[in-house]
């Protein structure tokens, strides 16, 4: 198997430095803007750390890898910084990819703290070696169900592609929605057009579309086919997985990309932390950070923390998850197991559906929390 290319500089580190491993998506078909964003939240993070200090003295440095959405390339990553020496590994943002990553962790005994993937299953057997700080895919989408259920839809289609995770996701919502009287009506991306979407869509007397699929392609021409056909003037678009917390959601969509609810990991109010972060992202991305910088930011807080108190052997980090309670850019980060999760869960996590306002498709619209 090919060692994927490190990024420039990757390999210039510093022997007396505490090295931490980061997988992140950098180049498509990974999400780019959402890998951006994640590797800005770690960085922001390792450089606050260091600032105050670094770990009892040695600067925290980070060896970056992009994963480009490519569960192998991920497995790779996690062997060849395993090899390096690295005391953890971090971040992540595709859910069958750090699947992968956590398998690979699980087997060479090396701490991974994920940062965003929410797929229940994020490995098949329980392991002290993964702790995870984004929810349980089945918190967000039940809240999602719900969320559903109180503006009035019962009858749901969602427009999926094969995969895992859309799977699980069609899986929970079918499962959530069927005792309280909601109908789930699967529409399969590998057979359909956009404009095939819509004739299913009033063919199946719909009242909301939601995208289990991939960004820009095949979202983007989804929603524009929704957006201007006359028959589907009253239908709801949602997207539970996030697409348009992006600004290049905004950017190829404008108008036709507001007033379509996703899920996005933010409380009410930031902590004052997550205040002074907010200001600092934004300044490094120059554009509003998505929930998923302080995804990032908030995973080498962790990992700082664990470190400054246990060292770096990595038994004794693994070890140390239940033990952790940090003050978090979205409120204080402490792990436990969860029924039916695998790995040690932050279980506090902030939820929420937001859109963009229509009347402002740069400001969002906070439509239910959990």
């Amino acid at each position: 198997m090919n060692t994927p290319p490190s990024p420039p500089g990757a390999e210039r580190t510093d022997e007396s430095a505490v090295h931490v491993g980061a997988l992140v998506p950098l180049s498509r078909p990974g999400w780019v803007e959402a890998g951006q964003h994640l590797l800005a939240g770690l960085e922001l993070a390792v450089g606050d750390v260091n600032d105050a200090g670094g770990i009892v003295g040695r600067p925290l440095e980070l060896v970056v890898r992009d994963t480009a959405a490519d569960p192998q390339r991920a497995a790779a990553a996690v062997d060849e910084l395993a090899g390096l020496g690295v005391a953890a590994v971090a971040g992540e943002y595709h859910s069958v990819v750090a699947r992968a990553a956590a398998a690979r962790a699980d087997v060479l005994g090396l701490p991974f703290l994920c940062s965003s993937a929410v797929l229940d299953a994020l490995i098949e057997q329980p392991t002290k070696w993964v702790a995870r700080l984004s929810p349980p895919q089945s918190r967000g989408w039940q809240l999602y169900a719900d969320f559903l259920l109180g503006a009035g839809h019962s009858r749901i289609a969602v427009a999926a592609q094969p995969s895992v995770y859309w799977a699980s996701g069609t899986r929970i919502l079918r499962d959530y929605l069927a005792p309280r009287g909601g109908t789930v009506i699967e529409l399969d991306m590998s057979a359909l057009s956009p404009t095939a979407v819509c004739d299913a869509l009033v063919d199946n007397r719909a009242t909301a579309l939601l995208l289990l699929v991939g960004h820009p392609d095949p979202a983007v021409p989804i929603v524009k086919s929704v957006r201007h056909d006359k028959r589907l003037a009253e239908i709801m678009i949602g997207a539970p997985a996030g697409q348009p917390e992006f600004a290049e959601w905004a950017a190829l969509l404008g108008d036709d990309g507001a007033a379509i609810p996703f899920l996005r990991y933010l409380p009410e109010r930031l902590s004052p932390l997550g205040a002074r972060v907010e200001t600092a992202l934004r300044e490094r991305l120059a554009e509003a950070p998505s929930f998923v910088a302080f995804e990032g930011y908030d995973t080498v807080a962790v990992l700082a923390d664990v470190l400054r108190s246990h060292g770096t052997d990595r038994a004794r980090t693994a070890e140390s998850w239940p033990r952790v309670a940090v003050d978090g850019t979205r409120g204080q980060i402490r792990f436990s197991r969860t029924p039916g999760i695998s790995v040690w869960q932050w279980a506090r996590t902030p939820i929420q559906v937001v859109d963009r306002d229509p009347a402002e498709p740069s400001r969002f619209r906070v439509l239910h929390a959990g």
